[in-house]
């Protein structure tokens, strides 16, 4: 083996060791409190299923931030949910999806 690929060797151990151990000094358990959830989802049919689903990506804040009123119902909702899920990767179930998009359309 050439001397250089030796050097370069014992250089890499040294700087993964070194690295190793500045990483357990700085590795310690960070602990903060959430702020209270200040919004909250309307009222309405399938609250429950919107809740578990969209909740564990956003809060109910998101929903307020979409465009309203008339020109935005079903088909607008039914492509946002279809984003979530196709663009976001939410785990959404297909038979949520339709009672998701329910209850958006009417309530929001």
């Amino acid at each position: 083996m050439k001397r250089s690929t030796i050097v370069a060797a014992r250089a890499l151990v040294v700087m993964s060791i070194v690295g190793c151990n500045i990483v357990e000094v700085n590795a310690r358990p960070v602990s903060y409190k959430l702020p209270d959830e200040t919004a909250a989802f309307k009222p309405g049919s399938n609250l429950e299923i919107v809740q578990s689903n969209c909740t564990a990506c956003h809060s109910a804040d998101y929903i307020k931030t979409q465009p309203q009123g008339p020109k935005f119902k079903k088909d607008f909702w039914q492509a946002e949910v279809t984003k979530m899920i196709k663009v976001y990767g939410a785990p959404i179930e297909d038979e949520d999806v339709g009672r998701i998009v329910d209850y958006l359309s009417q309530t929001y």
